[in-house]
């Protein structure tokens, strides 16, 4: 069992993935959590972290297979004894909060663990569904693996801590505002119901996310900013109700300079990804913006 569960960030695919296509995603080891059994009983984040994991217990009760696959006798009996997951993991901010606690109830309590990853993924998404309604599972298995990897239909291929390019900078902007991934969900499914917006997604939107996974790890600077300028299009075009008003400036082309934005996560609030080989040009230009650079 491991010590801390880290957040996340999805690099690339985040909606695509809802059609199985390839996702990126790394560890964002800056945020993270880790069980706890509280030094007083009293303590309010302590009670609010055991009150949501005794209601997943109860969800996980009452659906099949989770029940037999979660010693459910155990984790109740921690949680009565006031057990809880100490987090500073941002809640709404598509990093991963959800993720890390699944990935923890999960790696303390599996009755018997799985190795096959994208069966896991399949069963973290079952997990994951009482936070969100629905979900892909791939936020939970990137906080239960804690290392890079890229996911498609057929693997999950794992990647060296340091396989992207030291000219490829990349840094996470704080919209302000909390992003609420169910209903974002929804609508780009009740949009997928269109024949046309799903013709064109597929065939003009998810391609340049594979390019820009491929080209970012073969390191092919030049093809990977092009490819992110054409998906910043695509999201104006596809998921304009994901984008804040607050960071609606920043998703232009007309940069003289290789920089480029996207939603993280769901969108709809928590972090914008900026992409860019020049760092100094780049923070002048988000001078007004809360940038952390990764």
């Amino acid at each position: 069992m491991r010590d801390r569960y880290y957040s996340k960030v999805i690099l690339f695919g985040e909606y695509s993935m809802i059609f199985d296509a390839t996702a990126l995603m790394i560890p964002l080891k800056r945020f993270s959590a880790q069980w706890q059994f509280p030094q007083s009983r009293n303590h309010a984040s302590s009670l609010l972290s055991n009150h949501s994991l005794k209601r997943f217990s109860e969800y996980l009760t009452e659906k099949e297979p989770l029940a037999s696959i979660i010693d459910l006798p155990t984790l109740k009996k921690d949680l009565n004894d006031s057990l809880f997951l100490a987090s500073n993991v941002p809640s709404g901010y598509g990093l991963g909060s959800s993720g890390t606690l699944v990935a923890a109830v999960y790696d303390r309590y599996a009755v018997q663990k799985n190795n096959d990853y994208l069966q896991l993924k399949t069963l973290f998404g079952l997990m994951e569904s009482h936070f969100h309604g629905s979900s892909s599972g791939i936020d939970p298995l990137q906080c239960y693996l804690g290392k890079p990897f890229k996911i498609t239909p057929e693997k999950v291929e794992s990647l060296d801590d340091g396989f992207l390019k030291k000219d490829i900078h990349i840094c996470l902007i704080d919209t302000n505002i909390k992003s609420n991934t169910k209903p974002l969900v929804n609508h780009f499914k009740t949009q997928r119901e269109n024949h046309d917006f799903l013709n064109r997604f597929q065939t003009e939107y998810i391609p340049n996310v594979r390019t820009c996974i491929d080209t970012m790890i073969a390191g092919d600077k030049e093809l990977f900013f092009h490819s992110l300028k054409q998906i910043t299009k695509g999201q104006l075009e596809f998921l304009r109700p994901m984008i804040t008003d607050n960071t609606l400036d920043l998703f232009t082309t007309d940069y003289d300079f290789n920089f480029g934005v996207k939603i993280s996560g769901s969108g709809g609030g928590g972090y914008v990804l900026g992409f860019t080989d020049n760092e100094q040009r780049a923070s002048h230009l988000l001078k007004d913006y809360e940038a952390m650079w990764l």
